[in-house]
């Protein structure tokens, strides 16, 4: 009772099978004395059965332990399903004596006794022991305590089979899916399956059969074009033009003619009429990168385009009717932005219909190998160059806090092609080109060296927003560099019209 009880409890607590069945056969040798119990597994695929658990039992002779069916005991019982019992082992021609020699058995009558182990009707194996014949207990309840045992072994097997099947289906159904993700993704050439670019692109999916504006939200370098492209890619849209415009690299005073148009003789220069971007982009989707650099004349421009469906070229009295679908993304916060007079509370009511947030590459750095393995190949083909990673540089890689997104990551692996002196790197050669933590921790005020000279903190700001700098750090930075503001914008990882209208916001 007190090994039944032992075996159940365990059963109760491991999924192992391995753990409770040699522990079965343990406690059968120290509760009862049944020595050298050993569970002989049938293998259908070599058709043949090998001990596979056993208790008192060298490596040899678990080695040794091999059968055909219907050969000695062991064979027997596999083949017919039946309990042996052999009373004498030195008496029974049958009794192969192939795992233990006879001298290392116990002098005097030694029995063997073989049960089989089933599940249902089928006989998958034997549970066998040896017992000395001269004990006082009787031999049958050591074969009552056989069968029950038995017959958790067999339980204990289907379990294992059962789950074993489970599982690999489970296996089988998850890859299935990540294929299905993976494939989902690469449609619109994005790179990951991660639950936080998944969320991101499902969300994209379900908004991308209505007309209503979407906003593109996140720090520089997440992939906002990708997506916006993703997005036109999904929608009925998709055979119309997709045009893309990045707000920061328009002057003011080309604005009004770059979206919308303008006619003949509207300025000098205006030789013939031109379509602006929005006339282009009819039917299809138009993507307003940096939307927060659009000044405030433009914006109520903007906004009746959106509210009205029209656009009229600069210089010109026809309305011209357009059917576009508005994508808009910036790193900035708008809501900010609105309550300092700086973005129309309107039109940002007008964009932030539909925000979707795009995640930041630490925020999926399981995506992290194949992207870094996509950049890879992409620029050793561009540099005919190639260069590879062992597995310690991929992994150093998802270490990294990737400020600068997907971006930073590009332009590393591109630098790291570009300088290898060798073919295959490892993560040490990726330390060489990371940025360490005492220049992502410095401050600029603790540069050494002419005080005109950038710190090499710069070289890590351009990877942050550019919608972060205070007044004090852009005026630093114009310090730093010797009163030039065009270098101050680039080490502050902002265009020269960012930093412009930024420092003339801040009143210098």
């Amino acid at each position: 009772m007190l090994l039944l009880q032992q075996v159940t409890g365990l059963m109760g607590k491991e999924l192992a099978s391995d753990t409770v069945l040699n522990e079965m056969l343990h406690l059968l040798s120290e509760l009862l004395g049944l020595n050298r119990g050993r569970i002989v597994l049938f293998d259908e695929a070599a058709g043949q059965a090998c001990i596979r658990y056993a208790y008192g039992l060298t490596r040899d002779e678990i080695k040794r332990g091999v059968y055909a069916l219907e050969e000695g005991i062991t064979g027997r019982v596999l083949a017919r399903g039946q309990l042996i019992i052999v009373q004498d082992i030195d008496k029974e021609p049958s009794f192969l004596g192939r795992v233990v020699e006879r001298s290392k058995l116990p002098p005097g009558p030694v029995s063997y006794i073989a049960l089989p182990i089933m599940i249902g009707q089928k006989v998958i194996g034997v549970l066998a022991t040896h017992r000395i014949r001269m004990r006082a207990r009787p031999l049958t309840d050591d074969l009552s305590i056989l069968r029950i045992l038995a017959t958790m072994a067999g339980q204990i097997l289907h379990l294992r089979t059962y789950v074993k099947e489970k599982t690999e289906a489970l296996e089988m159904r998850n890859q299935q899916l990540a294929r299905a993700l993976e494939i989902r993704t690469n449609r619109y050439g994005i790179v990951g399956t991660s639950p936080e670019l998944l969320r991101a692109v499902s969300e994209l999916e379900r908004v991308s059969n209505s007309t209503a504006s979407v906003l593109l939200l996140g720090e520089s370098g997440t992939g906002k074009e990708l997506f916006a492209r993703a997005l036109h890619l999904a929608s009925p849209r998709q055979d119309k033009p997709f045009i893309k415009i990045n707000c920061a690299a328009i002057p003011d005073t080309l604005f009004e003619s770059e979206l919308f148009g303008y006619e003949r003789g509207a300025f000098t220069g205006a030789n013939s009429a031109r379509a602006g971007w929005f006339e282009q982009a009819d039917g299809g989707t138009i993507f307003l990168d940096e939307i927060g650099e659009l000044p405030l004349s433009m914006q109520s421009k903007l906004l009746r385009t959106l509210q009205e469906g029209t656009i009229t070229r600069l210089g010109g009295k026809r309305e011209v009717k357009v059917n576009v679908r508005l994508v808009a993304a910036t790193n900035r916060d708008l809501a900010i932005e609105v309550s300092q007079g700086v973005f129309r509370q309107d039109l940002y009511y007008r964009l932030n219909v539909i925000p979707i947030l795009l995640p930041t590459l630490a925020g999926r750095r399981g995506d992290i190998p194949a992207l870094a393995l996509q950049f890879l190949n992409r620029i050793n083909q561009a540099n005919q160059r190639n260069v590879s990673f062992d597995a310690t540089a991929i992994e150093r890689l998802q270490l990294h806090d990737w400020p600068g997104n997907i971006r930073e990551l590009s332009n590393l692996i591109e630098r790291m092609v570009l300088l290898a002196d060798r073919a295959v790197l490892s993560a040490a050669d990726v330390e060489r080109f990371l940025p360490t933590l005492e220049q992502v921790s410095s401050s600029p005020g603790d540069a050494s060296g002419p005080p005109n000279a950038p710190h090499q903190h710069d070289l890590i700001r351009p990877y942050v927003s550019a919608s972060s700098h205070s007044p004090d750090e852009l005026r630093k930075a114009v310090e730093r560099c010797g009163g030039n503001k065009s270098r101050a914008a680039q080490v502050l990882g902002m265009t020269a019209r960012q930093f412009n209208y930024r420092w003339k916001r801040a009143g210098f």
